[in-house]
């Protein structure tokens, strides 16, 4: 009798999907996706449309229906939307009655092992919202026909550097069944991926790349950096642990941008501002922070999601989130159909619309908040555990946890625990934070706070007031530039924003943003920065103008910064200063056209 092989547990359980409610700016943030892009596309988009291939048509059979439905799932549960359910229910009934007595599912036209994987994702989702029976019967089989076939068709094309996520969807079942035929199924599939830690053992990506290779495919890169909690998981080796760090410190040197992530348009492409971000890899690297996070318990996986999460992320999408782009640039001066300093992509990267460049983000962007809800709180055995403080509830049987504030915007939170018996709270502190206050029911209380979680005993109803201090921060970019940060927030000098219609079908349409505004300013170090904070009421809370928080301060007027390729050129080393000049910054994700990495005039 073969003996199982032994699988680590992840450091953190998620809650069944569904268990954690968005409340504030962050549900405004899914409603509006809800109404706009994710509600809409079905009818817009002929791709995901009712003759795509994975509904039983003869349209697109590949990737962008699972992409879809793999956003559209956990954006129906976070928000109980009966409309988006019964969306989402079609494609997943179409799916499950696919299966035919080997285990193979889905379109006939193709035999794609990557377009698979992503519908595992999905099911896995929707299994914890539902517990709808067809599904683990479903892994399973499929899991054996998979173990089969592996041996004379082994993983190809992209789903050899996106293994990763074939193995990810079986750990969730493993630790829901204890199938003894898993453990050597998901090291097969990881033997047959890329291997991405002996990639980061010396990288070989140190300048910008200008042709295909799939080992610096900006959203394979962003897929490949969950390799290293996954195989923490597969093996328990604790080398894993520290590995994934050493690999982002050398790809954030060659590659890195003031948002926290990388530049990738369409493979790395170094760390001018000027260069772009696929949204494609932005979502991508939540879900791998997101499973770096859980499986290893570390917390900077936990502020590299909020980094990415309330940077980059929104600002790749319009405010009513009817329109996205498939590239941003950190200085990002126009959003116009002409070419640029791309490494691969399009002159209509930059325009926000239903499908600029390409049509792999329309259908991938919609993971990107929705899962971030569901990750924002996870669990031990012992201990309930806040990963993001924004504003949600959570509700088991039991205990019922609220989150009241405005975090990121504002750091002062307050945390409402109602529960029936003792239980433990951790809340992730992040790394910026220098310190911490608290209160518990309105008296101050003391802090215990290990590996970055302060960890409090409730013995009953608590109102916990919890403030992170912290100042205003500044990035070291190269050539003698800078970021400007406070708390996860990248912060941007915002430019007036003229929106002028390029074509498309309402309410998804495309768009040319052009601004006359005079961007060229310097900021310093040693000057005094000034926070604002205003209360949020209601809507779109990333929004130049109406910002929930800002910054004020005095920068200097630049001449001899002008463009390059229709871009902003790179913030010059010695700074030609004209005169002093009153500035604001606003967080990146709110600012459409923006400069958010500055020459220094210290």
């Amino acid at each position: 009798m073969r003996q199982e092989q032994t699988i680590r547990p992840a450091h953190f359980t998620t809650f069944p999907l569904g268990t954690i409610k968005p409340m504030g700016w962050l549900k405004e943030e899914l409603m509006l996706q809800a109404a706009g892009l994710t509600g809409n596309l079905e009818a817009v988009w002929p791709d995901v449309g009712p003759n795509n291939g994975w509904l039983g048509g003869t349209g697109d059979g590949w990737e962008r229906g699972p992409y879809y439905l793999d956003g559209l799932i956990p954006l129906a549960y976070a928000l109980d939307d009966a409309s988006l359910i019964a969306k989402a229910q079609k494609w997943i009934d179409w799916i499950l009655a696919s299966q035919d007595e080997t285990g193979w599912f889905g379109p006939t036209s193709n035999v794609d092992w990557w377009s698979r994987m992503i519908v595992l994702k999905g099911l896995t989702q929707y299994q914890e919202a539902t517990g709808d029976p067809r599904v683990i019967p479903f892994m399973l089989k499929y899991a054996r026909y998979q173990a089969q076939e592996l041996d004379h068709r082994p993983l190809s094309d992209w789903a050899v550097p996106r293994g990763c996520d074939n193995i990810v969807p079986y750990l969730w079942l493993y630790d829901r069944t204890h199938d003894a035929a898993l453990p050597p199924l998901m090291k097969q599939l990881y033997a047959q991926s890329t291997d991405w830690g002996a990639l980061y053992a010396a990288l070989p990506f140190t300048r910008p790349l200008t042709r295909f290779n799939p080992e610096s495919h900006i959203v394979n890169v962003m897929m490949g950096l969950k390799a290293f909690a996954v195989n923490y998981r597969l093996t328990g080796d604790p080398k894993q642990l520290t590995a994934f760090h050493a690999a982002w410190q050398q790809l954030r040197q060659y590659h890195g941008q003031a948002h926290g992530l990388l530049a990738g348009d369409e493979w790395l492409a170094g760390t001018s501002p000027s260069q772009g971000l696929e949204l494609c890899g932005i979502v991508e690297f939540m879900f791998s922070a997101e499973i770096g996070l859980a499986y290893t318990g570390d917390t900077r996986y936990g502020d590299l999601l909020e980094e990415a999460a309330f940077n980059a992320l929104p600002a790749s999408i319009s405010r009513d989130f009817r329109s996205h782009q498939y590239d941003q640039q950190v200085n990002q001066i126009s959003c116009t159909v002409a070419p640029r300093d791309w490494t691969e992509n399009g002159p209509d990267a930059n325009t926000f619309g239903l499908t600029p460049h390409f049509g792999c983000c329309t259908a991938n962007l919609h993971q990107g908040w929705p899962k971030f809800v569901a990750a924002a709180w996870m669990q031990t055995e012992n201990a309930y555990v806040c990963q993001s403080l924004v504003p949600c509830t959570l509700e088991t049987p039991d205990v019922q946890i609220k989150v009241d504030g405005n975090y990121p915007f504002g750091l002062t939170n307050t945390i409402s625990v109602q529960t029936t018996h003792p239980i433990q709270l951790q809340i992730r502190i992040p790394q910026w934070a220098s310190s911490v206050t608290l209160a518990c029911n309105g008296h101050a209380a003391p802090v215990a706070r290990t590996a970055d979680y302060l960890t409090l005993e409730c013995t009953g109803d608590q109102v916990i007031t919890l403030t992170l201090v912290t100042d205003v921060r500044f990035d070291d970019r190269p050539a003698h530039a800078l970021a400007v940060h406070y708390g996860p927030l990248l912060f941007a000098a915002p430019l007036t924003e003229h929106w002028t219609l390029l074509g498309g079908t309402a309410p998804l349409q495309d768009w040319a943003v052009t601004s006359t505004d005079d961007w060229a300013v310097a900021l310093s170090r040693h000057a005094a920065y000034q926070r604002h904070e205003t209360p949020y009421e209601s809507g779109q809370a990333f929004d130049a103008d109406r910002s929930p928080i800002y910054l004020t301060t005095t920068g200097q007027k630049v001449t001899g910064w002008g463009r390059r390729h229709n871009s902003a050129e790179e913030p010059p080393f010695h700074p030609e200063l004209t005169g002093a000049t009153e500035v604001r910054l606003v967080p990146y994700g709110g600012a459409k056209l923006r400069i958010a990495e500055f020459p220094a005039c210290d």
